[in-house]
């Protein structure tokens, strides 16, 4: 019975046979394959209940093997129940002291649950047991990359790659380990070396890439990327990184060319969509940017970077109201990102929507009080309402964040000049004029009078004497 299920393509037939005689009360003592072939095709379909019903009557029956606790333990990893899941590995590690499998399932619940510490042990006695020593070395670099120690993560990822050089998740996380430990400049020879040993590893010079990218030798990067497209021109991953350096070196038709690429390999996808937009976007072909954005949202409707991408050509296309549109999508998705709420506020300015569009810039303060064109932008908003009290207000609240920023001194004594407090006024002009004499004429810009303009002058005149 059990070789007959075993050898079934369509596992339901044996879970149908199966559930029908524990309806009929016929499954009184089974093959203990069955229970096996029942709780793996159970698991595969993810009814994890079932599957752990099935492990308890198997155990009752056969309550000395190994393989059906090692099936129990995975069953309550995937309800979560991680700690009645060791338990049982315990007693299937009494019955086969170093299986592998028990081991490795140990090393991963200890890990979900949090304890990589303990995870690395045992992993660590895994080495001897295993033949794909370069993987459990990758999975003991992961555990102490958790634990942000990435020193250790690297020389373990290092290990990896000297029993495969091949193993291309540990080469890419040795990269990121060893940009937060600052050593990637001299890592450059180190991956060479494996260029060295192999020319033709597509993912040494894919990875090197990576690292010339991190270090903004962007056209190194991109030596090393057509390198790697030499080898292999089916490699997506090197398109789309290409792509991605000759956006930082402002080469936009060529990014779009590399990313159209991997868009031929890869087929549709909504982040290559996305990248093939700002492309467009960055040459100013606003409506095919368009284009591509909305084919990313239609992929993916919960990818806020496309939305907003939508949002910022109508918006230079000084089409408001779908700008607006656009953007509050990408910030119902993702309300942490200033960029889009200012995009927003300068949008919503433009409709007239006064109340909206300061709202905008003070959510945007608050999310990056470092950027100086929000306090600009934002004061700007109720000096052109002849609000000069709220301009005030929100100015000085900018200049506690630039204490020495000549612009905003120069914006607060426009703002005192339109509210006729001319004496506080005369005092931040002094400073303006202190900080950065040169920019006096940030003032005119405020007052397009000639009559106002000359008086001004005279008085900064003055202080030049």
């Amino acid at each position: 019975m059990s070789d007959h299920f075993r050898n079934r393509e369509d596992g339901q037939d044996l879970i149908r046979w199966f559930e029908n005689q524990l309806k009929n009360n016929d499954a009184h003592f089974l093959d203990l394959n069955i229970y096996i072939d029942v709780i793996e095709d159970y698991l595969d379909e993810e009814k994890y209940k079932k599957a752990l019903k099935t492990c308890n009557m198997g155990i009752s029956q056969y309550p000395y093997s190994a393989e059906l606790l090692f099936n129990k333990a995975q069953t309550l990893s995937h309800l979560e129940r991680y700690e009645e899941a060791i338990e049982v590995l315990d007693r299937a590690a009494n019955l086969q002291p170093n299986d592998y499998d028990t081991l490795m399932l140990r090393s991963n619940i200890l890990a979900w649950m949090g304890n990589h510490r303990e995870s690395i042990e045992e992993l660590k006695r895994l080495v001897e047991l295993s033949e794909e020593k370069d993987e459990i070395y990758y999975q003991v670099g992961m555990a102490y990359q958790h634990l942000s120690d990435y020193r250790r993560a690297a020389q373990y990822y290092k290990q990896a790659l000297q029993w495969n050089l091949h193993h291309e998740d540990a080469m890419y996380e040795l990269a990121y380990c060893l940009d937060m430990n600052g050593e990637l400049e001299d890592s450059l020879s180190y991956y060479q070396s494996f260029i060295d040993q192999d020319p033709y590893s597509v993912q040494a010079w894919y990875n090197l890439g990576i690292v010339y990218n991190k270090l903004e030798r962007f056209e190194q990067a991109i030596q090393a990327y057509e390198y790697a497209i030499l080898i292999d021109e089916s490699f997506a991953s090197a398109h789309f990184n290409m792509g991605n350096s000759y956006m930082n070196l402002k080469q936009f038709q060529k990014a779009f060319e590399a990313y159209r690429q991997t868009h031929e390999i890869e087929g549709a996808n909504a982040e290559t969509y996305c990248c093939m937009g700002a492309a467009m976007e960055k040459m100013e072909s606003y409506s095919r940017a368009i284009k591509f954005y909305s084919k990313a949202t239609k992929i993916d409707e919960e990818y806020d970077e496309a939305w907003f991408g939508v949002g910022s050509c109508f918006h230079r296309q000084s089409r408001w109201m779908e700008a607006t549109h656009a953007l509050r999508k990408a910030i119902r998705l993702n309300d942490e990102n200033y960029l889009y709420w200012y995009t927003l506020a300068e949008a919503e300015r433009e409709l007239g929507n006064i109340s909206s569009s300061g709202e905008a810039f003070e959510e945007a303060s608050l999310l990056n009080p470092a950027s100086l064109e929000i306090w600009q932008d934002w004061s700007y908003l109720y000096f052109e309402q002849a609000d000069f009290d709220q301009a005030i207000s929100v100015a000085m609240s900018g200049l506690e964040e630039f204490p020495d920023n000549p612009d905003l001194f120069y914006y607060v004594t426009a703002y005192l000049i339109s509210a006729g407090q001319y004496k506080e006024a005369f005092n931040y002009l002094e400073n303006a004029l202190t900080l950065d004499f040169d920019k006096h004429e940030i003032l005119y810009d405020f007052f397009p009078k000639l009559e106002t303009q000359k008086a001004l002058f005279k008085i900064i005149d003055q202080y030049r004497k």
